[in-house]
């Protein structure tokens, strides 16, 4: 039996047009999508975090999308799990793999698989929330005196990761770098070809301010108005999230819409910053500009 073709994986950070280049790439090859995005495994988080419409992920079928309520634990190892099985059913029935997103640990583990680790810990985790509550910016100080190679690679707002750091090294005495070290991600991956796209820094600002925009228009602020009258927290990390934060302060009456606009671009623009240094500092094996054209050129041969 001949092995099955190599996994395709689209990355970039957001607003560089990943969306549209992979349903004309999909179409193109006849390939299914598997979504390596946070925010879109969330059930009732469309607008704000640009899922693709209907028509869209009816006309290519999408996988790990609307997988999850925006309340439920949601982590890589479930990620990589849920994966796994769509794209053995996808090869299963002849069908090419996409995988397209802007989490960039979603395709790593799923390129190089997990490094072991302690069990989560609910009420460790509760702890590290609440003083993070507390006092804004603690659980990045105290990442930095006992692992601080993680430290500088999280941002201090990063909460969830922050909080996985410290509970390792509270639970096992060893720093999360160095579970991570020993295993390099080296084992029970998958054979996958990445490419990345290059966009001007300039060029994802103005893509963003338009995006914010569209949101907008498409009824952003009444899609967080139902999220939270539904009962969900604004502490959830799927609504701390760039758009539904700032978004759900105004409708919770803590600033303007005008300023919860401003507020919006700011924080997605910090985003696809920390996007483009994770990328950096995982590069992936080839990177070509936003067009259908550069984006085959750059998969070749494995298409």
């Amino acid at each position: 039996m001949t092995s099955p073709p190599l996994v395709l994986a689209l990355v970039g950070p957001t607003a560089s047009g990943k969306t549209g280049l992979a349903l004309e790439l999909a179409d193109r090859l006849g390939a299914e999508i598997v979504g390596a995005d946070s925010r879109q495994v969330y059930r009732r988080l469309d607008i704000g975090s640009a899922k693709p419409a209907a028509a869209e992920r009816a006309a290519v079928r999408h996988h790990l999308i609307d997988v999850a309520e925006a309340d439920e634990s949601f982590n890589c190892a479930r990620v990589r799990a849920l994966a796994l099985r769509a794209i053995a059913d996808i090869q299963a029935r002849g069908r090419r793999v996409l995988v397209v997103g802007g989490t960039g640990l979603y395709v790593k583990v799923l390129r190089h698989g997990l490094a072991a680790g302690p069990r989560p810990d609910a009420a460790l985790r509760a702890q590290l929330e609440a003083e993070e509550a507390a006092e804004p910016g603690a659980l990045h100080r105290r990442l930095a005196e006992v692992d601080p190679e993680t430290a500088t690679r999280l941002h201090r707002r990063d909460r969830v990761r922050l909080v996985r750091a410290l509970e390792v090294y509270l639970l096992t005495a060893r720093p999360i770098s160095s579970w991570q070290a020993g295993h390099r991600f080296a084992a029970g991956g998958l054979d996958m070809r990445v490419v990345g796209l290059e966009v001007e820094p300039a060029e994802i600002h103005r893509r963003i301010e338009a995006r914010v925009e569209a949101m907008l228009r498409q009824g952003l602020v009444e899609e967080v108005r139902g999220l939270l009258d539904s009962g969900l927290s604004p502490d959830l990390p799927a609504l701390r999230s760039p758009g539904y934060a700032e978004i759900g302060a105004h409708v919770r009456g803590l600033c303007s819409l005008e300023e919860a606009l401003q507020r919006m671009n700011q924080s997605t623009r910090r985003l696809a910053k920390r996007q483009r240094t994770w990328l950096r500092g995982h590069p992936p094996d080839a990177w070509c500009a936003p067009e259908l054209g550069a984006l085959v050129a750059a998969l070749e041969p494995s298409i």
